[in-house]
């Protein structure tokens, strides 16, 4: 059979990774990976014996397949160039800048039945592909996202590196529109929120309150969802799902209730290759991916009305370039 000719278009910290996971998949062929810094796209070609390119462009005519994985701002420009010319994306999270950028990359994917997914990445921890054959009414979800602040991602506000991929799974999980929206920010390193929370109600009862913070010196990734009957906890950087149910115990006579603990075994898997797979298995069978265009959109759109709320109700505890400290704290 035919290999899979692809190609890799920003090699910075994750565009590495996803040719690193090209380059071994069966069936693939990593045509080569571009990055306008040329020193770095020929240092990740060296690693992985394929060719360099300095220019997405130069990419095009050599490949039927490629993954995106340029800054946010840049999306929309490089994956309707590739839509153009008949070739399947895997673009990165967040999907665009802007909600009609989303909707003119997912009308020219339909127009030519091109495969268009997007990264976000959790949907294929093998956790949570577990969680969706567990979760049944879910009426309240908390979930909380920490990491340490890097530079790579000081121009991008939290909600859209961090909180977007959270809100994918909520909306996954919650089969219900929304009812309202409430959002806080802080910003403390850059003019951007860097901690972040926001109360989600659904129509059907359900609410979501989710924190992000990339101020935070540990990785901390975990999800809790309380349900009829049982409280499920998820450690997404572990892989690890805790089903808590409430049994009932006689004492003294009495019906009392009392909660018991089972872990589930999962067979773990980086989650970005199980990503990355399945992409690939979607250009074969011509399927759509579990995460397409129309779930990108969706996540962003929430994502979008999250960073907004947040401009009516932020905290700066930055400072100044010139180092003086902004006082008081103020809402803004």
């Amino acid at each position: 059979m035919k290999k899979i000719r692809v190609g890799v278009i920003g090699v910075g910290y994750l565009g590495e990774h996803h040719a690193r996971i090209y380059s071994q998949l069966d069936g693939v062929e990593l045509v080569g990976v571009a990055d306008v810094n040329k020193k770095r796209a020929f240092e990740i070609a060296q690693k992985i014996s394929t060719m360099p390119y300095y220019g997405y462009k130069d990419i095009i005519k050599l490949v039927d397949a490629v993954s995106i994985v340029v800054p946010t701002p840049l999306h929309y420009k490089v994956a309707s160039d590739f839509l153009k010319n008949g070739i399947d994306i895997l673009l990165e999270k967040p999907m665009t800048t802007t909600l009609s950028e989303a909707d003119r990359l997912i009308k020219k994917a339909k127009e030519k039945r091109l495969i268009l997914q997007i990264g976000h990445v959790e949907r294929y921890n093998s956790a949570v592909r577990k969680l969706t054959s567990i979760i049944d009414r879910p009426r309240y979800i908390e979930s909380r996202r920490f990491g340490p602040f890097a530079e790579r991602v000081s121009d991008v506000d939290v909600i859209l590196d961090l909180m977007i991929h959270d809100i994918d799974i909520v909306l996954s999980l919650v089969n219900s529109d929304i009812k309202s929206i409430s959002a806080t920010g802080v910003s403390v390193m850059t003019s951007h929120n860097d901690i972040a929370n926001a109360h989600i109600e659904f129509k059907n009862g359900c609410i979501a309150n989710l924190t992000v913070s990339r101020m935070s010196m540990d990785r901390f990734r975990k999800i809790s969802i309380y349900q009829p009957e049982a409280h499920i906890t998820l450690d997404y950087k572990d892989q690890d799902i805790i089903v808590h149910k409430r049994k009932w115990k006689m004492v003294n006579g009495k019906r009392v209730p009392e909660i018991s603990d089972d872990k589930i075994n999962l067979v773990k898997e980086e989650p970005l290759k199980s990503e990355v797979a399945s992409f690939i298995k979607c250009v074969k069978t011509r399927k759509r991916p579990i995460v397409s265009g129309i779930e990108g959109r969706r996540a962003l759109k929430i994502a979008l009305t999250v960073l907004e709320k947040t401009k009516k109700r932020r905290l700066l505890f930055n400072e100044d370039p010139d180092g003086r400290s902004k006082s008081p704290v103020s809402f803004h």
